[in-house]
C-alpha cells in the first residue's frame, strides 16, 4: 500500500480551519431556513423589573388584589387604552366538591372568630360578618349548581421605546386599576416568565392566581373595545380597534347632524359622498350644496338633479318664496320667519356685518336703515297681496326687483338702500336671484353647484339656496340629508353663520340631518357660532388634520395624546368617528363601483 503523505502542522491547521468554516456555513444555512430565526428579535435582555426585546422595552405586571365586588366592564379602560399592551387571562376550573369542603372549614373558622370576639365583649367586626355572608351565599350557589369556582390569573405586559415612557405607561395602568380597587405589582425578578405568560402560547409561568366564582369571572370578559354596530343603518367603515363593522343610523341619535373636519386631500368629500349614496339606497333624500363641482358624476350615475347656478344659466331662485307649510301654527308665522331670513340675506348682499381689528362687529346697516328695510319688506309683500294671513300665502311672491322699487319710492334711507341693491336688480348680478323660481327639486338627490359664481356672490348664493331648501323641508317632512360643503364660506359673515346655526338647531324637528364639511378647522372652531354648530351635531368625523387643527380639536373633544398623534398622521381614509358618547378609529371603505363614482383623486379620474 502506498504510504500517506505526512502533512505539515500548517497544512493540518488549514484543513481544520476549512472544516470549521464549512460547519459554520452549514449551520448558518440551516438556521436561516427556520421560521424562528426569521421572526425572532436581534437580542433580548432580562432585568429584574423590565426586559428589552430588540429595540423595545417591556414590563410585566400581575394583579394580586381585587375588591369585594367587580362590575361588568371593569377591564374595558385597559383594553381600550391607546398604548401598546398585551393582556393575558388564565382561567382554571376547580371541582365544586373541593371548594365546598374548603368553604365549610372557612365558615367554621370565621364563626369561631366571631364567637370568641363576642365572649370577650369586643365590638362587632363588619368585615368578619361580610366574609361569613359571602361564604355562605357562595356555598348555597355552588350547592345548587348556579355557580362554579375558578382560579384566575391576570397579567399585563406593556411596551415602550424608552424606560421613561415605560414608567409613564405603568403609572397610567396602575391609576386605572387603582380607581377600581384592583391592585397590581411588577413581576420582580420574573420578567422573563412574565413575558412568556403574555405572549400567545398559553403558558402560565407566573402562576399568580386568585379564587373567583362565575359571576366575578364574567365581569372580566375581555372583548369590550369600543363598538358602533347597530342592527340598522349604513356602513361607514371598519373599526380599527377590533376589525368590526361600523354600521350606524345617524337618525337614532338626539339629532342627525354631523360635522366633517379634514385637511385638503384627506378624504372628507369621499367619505361624505359614500354616506350619501348608501343613505339614498335606504330611502333618504339627499340635498347638496357643491362649491367645487365634485358631485356631478355621482348625480348623473344615480339619476339625480344637477342644478348649476351661475350668472349665465337659466336657473332662478327667488329668495322671497314662502314655504308651503300645512301646519296652521307654522303657516301663520311663515311670513315673519321669512322676513327675518331676508333681513340676514340683504345685510349679506350689502356687504355683511364685518369684524373689525379690535373684534367689534361693524354692521352693514345702521339702525335707521334697518327700520326702513323692514318696512320696505312688509310693504313689498303687501303690494302683491301677501299679509300675515296664511290664506294669502298662495299668491305669487314678490322679487328683489319689487323691493328695489319700494325702496326707491319711499322716504328716509330707502333710495340709498335701493342704489346699494341695484347690482342685484339691473347691475352685474341681475337675473339669478331677481326673478321667480324655476327650480324643481323633486328628486331623491339634488345638487346645487355654485362653482361658476363669482367669489363675492358665493356666500349670498349659499344663503339663498339654504333658505330655499329650508322652505321645502318645512313644507313636507321626509328623511333627508343636507350636505353643506366648504361651510367656512358661510362662517365668514355673521348673518350666514347665524342661519346655518339655526338650521343645525331646528333640523331634527323636520327629520333633517345636516352635514357640515370644512377644512378650515381653526377659523370654524374659533367662531362662537362654529362651536355652537359642532355642539349641536351628535356625530363628528375627523380625518387627517394640520398640527394647529389637532390642538384645537384636542382641546374641544378632550382627545388623548395617542389620538392627537394619530390625528396628525392618519393615512387617507382613516380618522376618528364620534357618535354620541362613543368614538372609534375608523377606516372608510368603498366597493370598486362606489369608488369609481365618488373618487376625487385627479390620478384616479384620469386613469
Amino acid at each position: 500500500m502506498p504510504k500517506k503523505k505526512k502533512l505539515t502542522p500548517e497544512q493540518l491547521a488549514e484543513q481544520a480551519r476549512a472544516a470549521e468554516e464549512a460547519r459554520i456555513q452549514s449551520a448558518f444555512e440551516q438556521g436561516t431556513n427556520t421560521l424562528r430565526d426569521l421572526i425572532s428579535p436581534s437580542s433580548i435582555e432580562i432585568h429584574s423589573s423590565y426586559f428589552r426585546l430588540g429595540t423595545k422595552y417591556g414590563r410585566t405586571l400581575y394583579i394580586y388584589g381585587y375588591p369585594r365586588m367587580l362590575y361588568t366592564g371593569w377591564i374595558s379602560p385597559i383594553i381600550n387604552m391607546d398604548e401598546v399592551i398585551d393582556v393575558s387571562m388564565y382561567i382554571y376550573p376547580v371541582e365544586s366538591t373541593v371548594v365546598m369542603k374548603n368553604l365549610r372549614k372557612k365558615v367554621t373558622q370565621l364563626e369561631a372568630s366571631m364567637s370568641i370576639n363576642a365572649e370577650k365583649g369586643k365590638v362587632r367586626d363588619p368585615e368578619l360578618e361580610a366574609a361569613i355572608n359571602d361564604a355562605e351565599e357562595l356555598r348555597d350557589q355552588l350547592q345548587v349548581g348556579a355557580e362554579r369556582f375558578f382560579r384566575f390569573g391576570l397579567y399585563v405586559t406593556l411596551w415602550a421605546d424608552s424606560l421613561e415612557e415605560l414608567k409613564f405607561i405603568q403609572q397610567k395602568i396602575e391609576t386605572i386599576f387603582g380607581q377600581q380597587m384592583v391592585f397590581s405589582k411588577v413581576a420582580s425578578s420574573q420578567q422573563e416568565q412574565g413575558m412568556n405568560s403574555t405572549v400567545p402560547q398559553c403558558v402560565d409561568q407566573l402562576q399568580i392566581r386568585r379564587n373567583m366564582n362565575t359571576g366575578a369571572i364574567s365581569t372580566s370578559f375581555p372583548f369590550t373595545s369600543a363598538d358602533l354596530t347597530q342592527d340598522k343603518g349604513i356602513l361607514y367603515g371598519v373599526n380599527m380597534h377590533n376589525n368590526g363593522l361600523v354600521i350606524f343610523d345617524r337618525f337614532s341619535l338626539e339629532n342627525a347632524n354631523m360635522v366633517v373636519f379634514a385637511k385638503s386631500g384627506a378624504g372628507k368629500s369621499f367619505s361624505v359622498k359614500l354616506e350619501a349614496v348608501r343613505s339614498m339606497m335606504l330611502g333618504a333624500e339627499i340635498l347638496i350644496i357643491d362649491p367645487e363641482n365634485e358631485y356631478q358624476k355621482l348625480v348623473d350615475a344615480v339619476g339625480g338633479s344637477y342644478i348649476n347656478l351661475s350668472l349665465n344659466s337659466d336657473i332662478r331662485i327667488n329668495p322671497f318664496d314662502l314655504p308651503k307649510v300645512v301646519d296652521s301654527e307654522e303657516a301663520s308665522d311663515a311670513l315673519r320667519a321669512n322676513l327675518v331670513t331676508l333681513h340676514g340675506l340683504l345685510r349679506l348682499m350689502l356687504g355683511g356685518n364685518q369684524i373689525s381689528a379690535s373684534g367689534q362687529v361693524v354692521p352693514a346697516l345702521n339702525a335707521a336703515e334697518e327700520a326702513d328695510l323692514d318696512q320696505a319688506l312688509i310693504d313689498t309683500y303687501a303690494r302683491v297681496g301677501i299679509t300675515s294671513d296664511p290664506l294669502t300665502h298662495q299668491s305669487t311672491p314678490p322679487t328683489i326687483n319689487n323691493l328695489y322699487d319700494t325702496l326707491l319710492h319711499m322716504g328716509g334711507t330707502g333710495p340709498q338702500l335701493a342704489q346699494r341693491l341695484r347690482k342685484y336688480t339691473t347691475g352685474t348680478f341681475a337675473g339669478i336671484f331677481s326673478q321667480q323660481s324655476n327650480v324643481d327639486i323633486n328628486n331623491q338627490m339634488v345638487v346645487f353647484n355654485i362653482r361658476d359664481l363669482e367669489d363675492e356672490l358665493r356666500p349670498v348664493a349659499m344663503y339663498i339656496v339654504l333658505s330655499h331648501i329650508w322652505n321645502i323641508v318645512r313644507a313636507e317632512k321626509k328623511k333627508r340629508l343636507l350636505i353643506v360643503d366648504e361651510a367656512w364660506q358661510l362662517m365668514q359673515f355673521e348673518d350666514s353663520a347665524n342661519f346655518l346655526f339655526s338650521l343645525a338647531k331646528r333640523a331634527r324637528k323636520y327629520y333633517l340631518g345636516l352635514t357640515t364639511i370644512t377644512q378650515d378647522v381653526e377659523d370654524f372652531m374659533s367662531s362662537k357660532l362654529g362651536r355652537a354648530i359642532v355642539a349641536n351635531s351628535s356625530m363628528q368625523l375627523f380625518l387627517k388634520q394640520s398640527p394647529a387643527a389637532v390642538d384645537v380639536l384636542a382641546d374641544v373633544f378632550k382627545l388623548t395624546e395617542e389620538e392627537k398623534r394619530r390625528l396628525a398622521n392618519f393615512p387617507v381614509g382613516q380618522g376618528l368617528f364620534f357618535a354620541g358618547q362613543n368614538h372609534v378609529h375608523i377606516q372608510i371603505i368603498a366597493s370598486e363601483t362606489e369608488e369609481a363614482l365618488i373618487t376625487t383623486s385627479p390620478e384616479k379620474k384620469l386613469s
